[in-house]
């Protein structure tokens, strides 16, 4: 409102439009604080009034409505409310929002958190595929407009939808891969690997971290889930100029570095940046500068090394990943991209990082 509530003006004035409703009312009264009223059907419906002194007043309601006849009766509800403020404030009202009914407990779970804290609604209508690997919990549902999402443990990872993603991560286009040796880190939903293949490497190495990030569980749900992002490149583990290790790649790291095995293109899409602003105090950190660590000796002189950062939001996240780079035992280069990557609602930040030549 656009001054102070008359709490008791209000309560008198909404009271009927619930009572007419067949509800059972509940008040409670604080002198300074306004008035909460509870209104309980016999169908285990309710709704509550909150009248705020300054001038807020809410109504929340909440029903079990699994058909059109049940969400007409709300709506009914809310516009009997609304019609009866305007009359009684007149000109009054500052602003009158309404939103969309949250749905909860139905099969389909359609609300996942943006990496900045926000609630996004998808469009989802079917759930492909749900198991529990040993790892993490793998979900592939599919949305009307991003088609089969890859979920892990509840954050979302790619759609069908996001080949903005799997460019921005190659290089943006940039890049000839013609004759070279490319090393992926993670990347299990095979959409790194099946453009990279594409483009006539001399030898692509997908590298899964099994106890990180990806597990063959979710190699084989994507294989058959997720074909318009990797094609068939998942339905072998080796072809002409490709392999996928199911293996932690900590170990083989070392190992290449030991052996002077060299990359010119190391891609990593294990994790994203951390949205912890402790570097000192999480764990996440501490590996992915032995990450970048280990990716630098494998990387050639002249090579590129390509990964995510991490929402653009997350300002401070991403300029500690930043000062990571500056800690590695050699040093080195980088600028990033901010690229719309269609399922995450959210502009995505990412990094090529090089040797500094000296």
């Amino acid at each position: 409102l656009n001054l102070a509530a008359d709490c008791n003006a209000v309560l008198k004035a909404l009271q009927p439009i619930f009572q007419e409703q067949g509800m059972t009312e509940t008040v409670h009264n604080w002198e300074d604080h306004g008035y909460l009223a509870t209104y309980i059907k016999k169908n285990g419906s309710f709704a509550n009034l909150r009248i705020h002194p300054h001038g807020l007043v809410l109504v929340d309601l909440q029903s079990y409505n699994d058909h059109t006849e049940g969400r007409e009766e709300v709506d009914q509800l809310l516009n009997k409310i609304e019609e009866r403020m305007k009359e009684l404030f007149h000109g009054n009202i500052k602003r009158v929002k309404r939103l969309p009914a949250i749905l909860r407990g139905g099969v389909i779970d359609r609300y996942w958190p943006t990496a900045d804290g926000r609630l996004v609604e998808y469009d989802i209508d079917e759930v492909v595929y749900d198991e529990d690997s040993p790892f993490q919990n793998i979900k592939i549902l599919h949305s009307k407009q991003f088609g089969n999402i890859l979920i892990l443990s509840g954050d979302v990872n790619l759609a069908e939808s996001d080949l903005a993603y799997t460019q921005a991560i190659m290089g943006s286009g940039k890049e000839d891969y013609t004759g070279k040796e490319v090393l992926i880190l993670g990347g299990g939903d095979g959409g790194i690997l099946y453009e990279i293949v594409k483009l006539k490497p001399k030898m692509v190495t997908m590298n899964a971290l099994t106890n990180f990030n990806i597990d063959q569980m979710v190699i084989d749900g994507c294989k058959k889930y997720m074909r318009k992002t990797c094609g068939d490149v998942l339905d072998n583990l080796k072809g002409e100029c490709y392999q996928v290790l199911i293996e932690d790649c900590i170990p083989v790291l070392k190992r290449y570095a030991k052996e002077g095995r060299m990359f010119d293109y190391v891609i990593n899409d294990l994790t994203a940046v951390p949205i912890s602003t402790s570097p000192e105090e999480d764990s996440t950190w501490e590996f992915l500068r032995l990450i970048l660590d280990l990716s630098m000796k494998v990387l050639k002189q002249d090579g590129k090394y390509f990964t995510q950062g991490n929402c653009i939001n997350l300002t401070d996240a991403l300029t500690l990943y930043e000062e990571q780079l500056s800690r590695l035992y050699c040093p080195v280069e980088f600028s990033k991209e901010t690229v719309c990557v269609p399922s995450y609602m959210e502009l995505w930040v990412f990094y090529t990082i090089w040797k500094k030549q000296t």
